[in-house]
C-alpha cells in the first residue's frame, strides 16, 4: 500500500506524540522506585524493583494478545485502545495512594504496561513500514527523540512533585517516635502522586479520542504478495531465525536500557549518595540517549547501515560497562549515564532488522519482539537480588547483568540479523514439490 509523503509526515507526527507518551510514563519508574520504597515502607531494593517487574512483565503477557487485538481493530483503533487501558492504570494509582497499598500500585503499573504493550505492538512496526525499511532506524530515531525528551522531563517533574525534600522526610520517618506521626508523614507523601496521575489519566483519554478521530493511514501487512517466494515457503513465524534471535536481542537490550535508566539511582544509593541527588540520575542517562538519537538521524542510513550502528553501539556499551566496574563514585555514575548513548540506536536498529521480510507475519513478529521487553522486568531484578542477597558485590552484579547482554548484541549485529530469503521458486504442478535456491541477504547494507 502506497502512501503520499504528506500522509507519511502526518503519521510520523501522530506516532511522535505517542512515543512522547511512552517515554513520559515509562521513565517515571526511576522516580517511583525510591518513592514507593519510602511511602510503602519497603525493606529492600528487591521489593522496590518489583515496580519495573510489574510494568515490563505486562509486555510479556499482553504482546501476543495485542497482535490478535490489532488484527481485529487495525493499527489506529488499537493505538486508541492502548491509550484508554493506560488511562485505567493511571486511575488505579489514586486508591493505591490513598491506602498506601503497594500491591495496588503494582496493579496500576501492570495495567499501564498492558496499554503500552498494545501501543508498542502497533506503533513500532507502523513507523518501520510507513517508509523505506532501509531508513526505518532513522524514523525510529526521531521517535526516540520524542520518547527520551519526555523521559528526561518525567523524572524531573515527578521527582519535584513527589520527592521534594525526600531526604528530610526519610529522616523524619526514621526518627519518628510515635506511629501516628509516622503514618501522617507517609500518608502525606503517598498523596503527592494523586494529582499528577489524575491529570495523566485525563490526557490519555483525550489522546485516545484524538487518535480515533484522526486520519492516520492504515497499513495492511496481512496481504501477502503472491509473487514473493517467502509467502510460498514460510508457513510459520518460527521459520524466521533472524526474528527469533532478534527477540532475545531485544530482551537483553531492554534489560540493559532499564538498568542504565532506572537502576542508576539504586547504584548511586549503594555508593552512599543522597536521595535528593539520585532521584535525578535517570535524566542524565536519557540526556545521553537523546544525543545518541540525534547521531542516528544524521548518520543512518547515509553513513551507517542499521546493523553497523548496532554493532558500534554494543561495543560502546561493553566499554562503558567495564568503565563502571573499574571506577567509583561519580565517575561510575557518569559511565552508567553514558550507557544511554550506547543504548540509543539499539531499539531503532534491532526492531526493523528483526521484522524485515516478515510480510503477513509482521504483527505477530512485532508482538514477539514486544514480549522481549520483559528483559526490563527480569535483568534489573537479577541485579538487585545479586547485590542485596550478598551473592556478589554491587560492582560485580552490575557487570554480570550488563556485559553478556552487550556481547550478544554484537553477535546479532554482525551475524544474527542475517535472514535467509528465497530468490527463486520452482513449482512442480504434478506433485507440488517445491525447490528453493537460497541466498543470504543482509538487511540495511
Amino acid at each position: 500500500m502506497q502512501h503520499s509523503k504528506s500522509n507519511n509526515r502526518y503519521a510520523i507526527v501522530i506516532i511522535g506524540i505517542l512515543f512522547f507518551v511512552f517515554g513520559f510514563i515509562t521513565w517515571l519508574n526511576g522516580t517511583l522506585i525510591p518513592f514507593l520504597k519510602l511511602a510503602c515502607e519497603l525493606e529492600n531494593d528487591i521489593q522496590a524493583f518489583l515496580v519495573t517487574f510489574a510494568f515490563y512483565m505486562a509486555y510479556f503477557f499482553l504482546a501476543l494478545p495485542s497482535s490478535l487485538i490489532l488484527k481485529k481493530t487495525g493499527f489506529k483503533n488499537g493505538m486508541a485502545l492502548g491509550l484508554l487501558v493506560m488511562a485505567i492504570g493511571s486511575v488505579i494509582f489514586i486508591p493505591a495512594a490513598q491506602t498506601r497499598n503497594f500491591s495496588l500500585f503494582l496493579t496500576g503499573l501492570f495495567v499501564q504496561g498492558a496499554g503500552l504493550a498494545i501501543l508498542q505492538t502497533a506503533s513500532n512496526p507502523y513507523i518501520s513500514i510507513i517508509g523505506p525499511i532501509e531508513s526505518a532506524a532513522q524514523r525510529i530515531s526521531i521517535m526516540g527523540i520524542c520518547n527520551k525528551i519526555a523521559g528526561m522531563l518525567s523524572p524531573i517533574i515527578l521527582g519535584a512533585l513527589v520527592l521534594k525534600n525526600a531526604s528530610t522526610i526519610q529522616e523524619k520517618v526514621a526518627t519518628a517516635t510515635d506511629t501516628a506521626t509516622k503514618e501522617n508523614l507517609l500518608n502525606e507523601l503517598a498523596g503527592r502522586v494523586i494529582t499528577p496521575y489524575a491529570i495523566m489519566a485525563v490526557v490519555l483519554v483525550l489522546l485516545a479520542f484524538m487518535i480515533k478521530r484522526s486520519s492516520l493511514p492504515e497499513i495492511d501487512t496481512d496481504k501477502a504478495d503472491a509473487n514473493d517466494a517467502v509467502y510460498v515457503e514460510k508457513k510459520s513465524i518460527f521459520q524466521f531465525p533472524h526474528l527469533m534471535l532478534g527477540v532475545l536481542c531485544l530482551f537483553l537490550y531492554v534489560g540493559a536500557e532499564v538498568m542504565a535508566g532506572d537502576a542508576i539511582g539504586a547504584y548511586g544509593r549503594e555508593l552512599g549518595m543522597p536521595l535528593d541527588e539520585t532521584k535525578y540520575f535517570t535524566s542524565f542517562t536519557l540526556f545521553a540517549m537523546l544525543a545518541g538519537y540525534i547521531v542516528g538521524i544524521f548518520t543512518i542510513p547515509k553513513y551507517l547501515s542499521q546493523q553497523k550502528a548496532l554493532a558500534i553501539s554494543a561495543i560502546l556499551g561493553s566499554v562503558f560497562t567495564i568503565g563502571v566496574f573499574v571506577s567509583e563514585g561519580y565517575t561510575a555514575i557518569s559511565f552508567i549515564a553514558l550507557l544511554g548513548l550506547a543504548n540509543a540506536l539499539m531499539w531503532p536498529a534491532i526492531f526493523p532488522l528483526a521484522i524485515s521480510g516478515l510480510g503477513k507475519f509482521t504483527k505477530t513478529g512485532s508482538a514477539l519482539l514486544v514480549m522481549g521487553i520483559a528483559g526490563g522486568a527480569l535483568i534489573p531484578l537479577l541485579y538487585t537480588t545479586l547485590k542485596d542477597k550478598g551473592i556478589l558485590s554491587n560492582h560485580t552484579s552490575f557487570l554480570v547483568c550488563m556485559l553478556p547482554a552487550y556481547l550478544y548484541i554484537i553477535y546479532y549485529a554482525i551475524k544474527g540479523h542475517i535472514q535467509r530469503k528465497p530468490t527463486t521458486v520452482s513449482l512442480n504442478t504434478s506433485d507440488k514439490k517445491k525447490s528453493y535456491e537460497m541466498q543470504e541477504t543482509t538487511v540495511g547494507n
